[in-house]
């Protein structure tokens, strides 16, 4: 019997608008245009003509990726 495809792709990719991604990450609008211009931020994606939303999982890892380098590297973060 084989998978569903939906199955193999794991959970579903949420996109992430920009009030959700400054709420996450608590930074500025232009904080974060201006960091992924610099490519220090995820990239967004086009959903639409006028319309840009980001990879949930990308920026959970950006804001992992913030914590590791902010308590230095092999330290563990406390829950």
């Amino acid at each position: 019997m084989t998978e569903n495809p939906e199955q193999q792709m794991g959970p579903p990719t949420r996109f992430l608008r920009m009030s959700e991604v400054q709420a996450r990450t608590s930074l500025s609008r232009s904080t974060i245009r201006r960091w992924v211009k610099q490519g220090i931020f995820p990239q967004p994606i086009a959903l639409g003509e006028r319309v840009q939303g980001w990879i949930e999982a990308e920026i959970d890892q950006w804001i992992r990726e913030r914590i590791v380098a902010s308590r230095g590297v092999g330290e563990t973060v406390a829950h």
